[in-house]
């Protein structure tokens, strides 16, 4: 155990010092402000526009007002979900893929295991610090979410809404941790550290931006400005009874989307912030209910991953390879 924080410590301390994960952290948090702020943006031009219709028809002596535009403040981060998805995990395969790759150019790896450490210890101590160093990160990414959702955003935030954003927020570190490890087990098993990267690279491809991608193309609700459904007029309860005839295209679509853990994220973490409309206003027991396949997978992943880093970071691993 002793070993293991020793391990911790050291592998923080290079993080700290670290000057590329100063600029990830910074240019992360930087891509989620800005995205909250062009929503509010956004939803203050509607609001405008909104404002401006309804004296035009206060002047045209109409009676009938149209519904005003709410605001839910947490679906203002729908483009910060996006970019964690994306450039958060690009950027934990290269924290990750570090945290091997740094030992071997330095040539520390045989001084370390020269030290009477336990077989899993270097693991866990960099996984350990991993997880540590990507809560802080999380922390201070979603505090600035929240804090310009409050001062921007001009939207309060009760204590559900605090609720679903730590949970989105542990989901997060969960995703960010997990294609840290991959990187870190990949970099481990492999002979040549580039050819780690580019796997890990092409897994991030893949599960990223491919399959979801390939998943919204086939769903025609999405190829139509405000929706399919919307623009024919076909009415909710109808949905349904239409999409029963296109069941086997569907599941078809669904299982594609479903092997991508980052659409298990973005289902989740959209359910908890209510930027999917049929879980806004809901309560977490009923967000769970709907969603909660998606948390389970994204936890089994996570699990996987770290197992897999675990199982290869190893002194026969790292020595034979790095030789």
């Amino acid at each position: 155990m002793t070993s293991v924080l020793a391990i911790m410590r050291k592998e923080l301390l290079d993080l700290r010092r670290n000057r590329l994960v100063t600029v990830v952290l910074g240019v992360v948090l930087a891509a989620v402000v800005v995205s909250v702020w062009i929503a509010s943006l956004a939803f203050g031009s509607r609001l405008t526009q909104y404002n401006a219709y309804v004296t035009a028809l206060h002047r045209a002596g109409s009676t009938v007002i149209p519904a005003a535009p709410q605001l839910f403040p947490l679906q203002l981060m729908r483009g910060s979900i996006e970019y964690v998805e994306i450039m958060g995990g690009l950027f934990a395969i290269i924290i990750g893929y570090m945290a091997v790759t740094r030992e071997r150019r330095r040539g520390t790896l045989e001084l370390i295991f020269t030290r009477p450490i336990g077989r899993w210890s270097l693991a866990v101590g960099k996984l350990l610090a991993l997880a540590v160093a990507w809560a802080i990160g999380v922390v201070v990414i979603f505090g600035a979410v929240a804090l310009t959702v409050r001062i921007v955003g001009h939207a309060p935030l009760q204590g559900i809404d605090l609720a679903r954003l730590g949970i989105t927020a542990l989901a997060s570190w969960a995703y960010l941790l997990l294609f840290s490890a991959l990187a870190m087990g990949l970099s481990s098993v492999m002979q040549r550290p580039s050819s780690a990267l580019m796997v890990a690279l092409v897994v991030w491809l893949a599960v990223v931006l491919v399959i979801p991608q390939i998943g919204d193309t086939m769903d025609p609700d999405n190829q139509v400005p405000g929706g399919l459904f919307k623009t024919l007029q076909v009415p909710k309860s109808a949905e349904h009874s239409v999409l029963a005839h296109f069941s086997g295209f569907d599941t078809a679509r669904n299982a594609l989307e479903v092997s991508s853990v980052t659409k298990h994220y973005e289902r989740l973490t959209f359910a908890y912030l209510g930027i999917k409309d049929i879980f806004n206003q809901q309560s977490l027991a009923a967000v769970w209910h709907g969603i909660w396949n998606n948390d389970v997978t994204l936890g089994l992943f996570s699990m996987a991953s770290l197992a897999f880093a675990t199982l290869t970071t190893t002194r026969s691993n790292l020595l034979r390879r790095s030789a």
